[in-house]
């Protein structure tokens, strides 16, 4: 699952630091459904919302805290992140802490 938000920041990040083709293979993985993509509804907005309120000395943003409460409501335990920083603190409300891959 890929929070739909997160793609920019993703193909923004794979243009900057990986070949075209990497990032092309990326979106044409959503497109085949080998990555679904997940859609931000208004309850993840308001509950990330309160994750960058919570979490404003940390500098959660927007991305990340979308990410958290698509996690929570899905109930899923783990993400595929590199941002170890942000995503080894926030306490999701559903598991005592995420399971961070790879």
């Amino acid at each position: 699952m890929v929070p739909d938000l997160v793609i920019p920041e993703v193909t923004y990040l794979l243009a900057a630091g990986a070949r075209t083709s990497v990032e092309a293979d990326f979106l044409r993985s959503l497109v085949s459904g080998h990555l679904v993509i997940e859609h931000v509804d208004d309850g993840d907005l308001l509950r990330a919302a309160e994750l960058v309120e919570t979490y404003a000395d940390l500098g959660l943003g927007t991305v990340d805290a979308a990410v958290v409460a698509i996690a929570e409501r899905l109930t899923a335990t783990k993400i595929a992140t590199l941002d170890r920083r942000h995503f080894s603190v926030v306490r999701p409300a559903h598991v005592a802490g995420f399971e961070l891959l790879p």
